[in-house]
């Protein structure tokens, strides 16, 4: 857990297989420029204890924590910061929870509604979870198999993903999260996100070099939260949420529309 810096709060929710130093990539520019910044890692990952069940990585439990994090720290309203999993769950709570959100940095976002119980990916993220109990890092990595996209990036992805895998605690936390995060709903239609209120930015990948975050989707779902942007790199380019210092930019600018 960080809390650091004082200002507009912003709390920063990373993905699964990740921790809370993978949303800014490590950037101090956000408490540097005025903002109290909140990050901790999800239960299971990191130096998080694992959940009470293996089933209890739901995104309802995901969002429970999120509460429970700002309650204890005194935060009442926020800016919600999510990469992936994490922005899955900033959205849940967008929508449960509207008076605790003061605006939105959805990054990555890769939850497809109308492709959530697709047995082949199901099958493949069991896969990843038995990889990882079974073989630690490199069995995740085996179970991965070559990265899909543009090959350029293949070197990068690989060292990213043993770097993301050998930060936690509880590797067997993070399997049970890597069979249970995927079969649970954050909500049911993008259609729900028209009832989100707040500044809200999407960040998002192309597909040549991030297809596990379907650039689709991020369109998707700026297309659905009225007044959203829409964010992508220009093609050949690192991916916005790869830099973290660019990423601090955009959510300062999202803060900056909340005020103190």
């Amino acid at each position: 857990m960080e809390d650091a810096g004082e200002g507009v709060p912003v709390v920063l929710l990373h993905g699964l297989t990740a921790t809370h130093r993978y949303v800014v990539m490590g950037s101090r520019a956000l408490e540097r420029g005025g903002h109290r910044v909140v990050a901790y890692d999800a239960r299971g990952h990191g130096a998080s204890a694992p959940a009470p069940d293996p089933q209890a990585y739901a995104y309802a439990d995901l969002a429970d924590d999120l509460l429970r994090v700002m309650g204890e720290r005194g935060i009442e309203r926020a800016v919600l910061a999510g990469a992936s999993m994490g922005a899955h769950t900033a959205l849940k709570v967008a929508l449960e929870r509207p008076e605790r959100v003061a605006g939105l940095v959805i990054v990555t976002p890769a939850y497809d509604p109308a492709a959530h119980e697709d047995a082949a990916a199901l099958a493949r993220w069991d896969a990843l979870s038995d990889g990882l109990r079974e073989g630690g890092v490199e069995g995740f990595v085996a179970a991965y198999g070559e990265p899909a996209g543009d090959p350029a990036w293949r070197e990068r992805l690989l060292t990213v993903l043993r770097q993301r895998l050998g930060a936690h605690e509880h590797p067997d936390a993070v399997a049970d999260a890597l069979r249970a995060v995927p079969r649970s709903r954050p909500f049911t239609a993008v259609t729900d996100l028209g009832v989100i209120a707040v500044p809200t930015v999407v960040v998002a990948d192309r597909d040549e070099v991030d297809p596990g975050h379907p650039l689709a989707v991020g369109e998707a779902y700026a297309a659905a939260i009225p007044g959203a942007d829409l964010l992508v790199e220009e093609p050949g380019a690192s991916p916005i949420a790869w830099q973290g210092g660019r990423l601090s930019a955009v959510i300062a600018q999202v803060a900056a529309q909340v005020g103190p």
